[in-house]
């Protein structure tokens, strides 16, 4: 037992002498290194293709702007057959109800494939350019594989959007919380509405808590995040057949 005393005095010892001496090291240039620098134009084609719905009353109307609402879906309508697309969430509800008030653009990931920013802002731009599209009401949602792929784009590009609304889906709370300049700024400003079942056997709960806390902990001025107590991974139903949702979202600008 003292001889045990003895060893464990000696590496406490030790480590008193080694660390401070790491960690008072100056970082000044090592002639073993070279600095170098790379500077490159990285260029790439994108291809989606997307259901598109434009309200009647725009269609009477050019001149006038209407919100839009980008819908990403979840992963099992990937593919090619892009009326699969119209499972669940908006897509499904303009079947029956042609007065629903945005432009809907509902793109389709290609199979084997997650949401990619790059082309989802492409897409987001050229529809913009096309349509009579009020830029300052530009909405986000998506659910399960498009609750992430929600979560992604509005963590690139909170700038481009009024109000996101991810269902059932997770993303990087670091990108969040270590974002700085007018993206952190626009974090700030970004009204989120999350949603997710407590009973979610295929996306844990905790997905949707880690970022609702991260986005808190940047001083988000509007984060709320729904739980359905009974609910499994369908937390998407309910929320979007919910009038409150779209008549929250409306109230929104960037």
């Amino acid at each position: 037992m003292k001889t045990k005393m003895l060893i464990l005095a000696a590496t406490i010892v030790s480590a008193a002498i080694v660390m401070p001496t790491t960690m008072n090291q100056e970082f000044t240039p090592d002639p073993n290194q070279e600095i170098r620098s790379l500077t490159k134009t990285v260029t790439r084609t994108v291809s989606l293709n997307y259901l598109l719905f434009v309200p009647q009353a725009a269609k009477s109307d050019p001149s006038r702007k209407w919100p839009l609402m980008l819908f990403l879906h979840g992963a099992g309508e990937r593919g090619t057959n892009l009326w699969l697309v119209t499972k669940h969430g908006p897509p499904k509800i303009v079947r029956e109800k042609s007065d629903f008030p945005f432009i809907l653009v509902s793109p389709q990931c290609p199979q084997g494939e997650t949401w990619s920013a790059d082309s989802l802002i492409a897409l987001l731009d050229d529809v913009i350019e096309r349509l009579p599209v009020d830029k300052s009401r530009v909405y986000l949602t998506g659910l399960s594989m498009g609750g992430y792929g929600t979560w992604n784009l509005a963590t690139w590009h909170p700038e481009r959007f009024a109000a996101v609304v991810p269902i059932c889906g997770g993303g990087d709370p670091v990108r969040v919380v270590l974002a700085d300049g007018r993206r952190a700024a626009a974090l700030k400003s970004l009204a989120v509405w999350a949603f997710h079942g407590a009973k979610d056997p295929v996306v844990s709960i905790d997905e949707s808590r880690r970022m609702v806390e991260a986005f808190k902990r940047i001083g988000c001025q509007e984060i709320e995040l729904t739980v359905y107590p009974e609910a499994g991974h369908d937390s998407w139903t309910e929320t979007y057949n919910n009038p409150k949702l779209y008549e929250w979202l409306l109230k929104h600008k960037r």
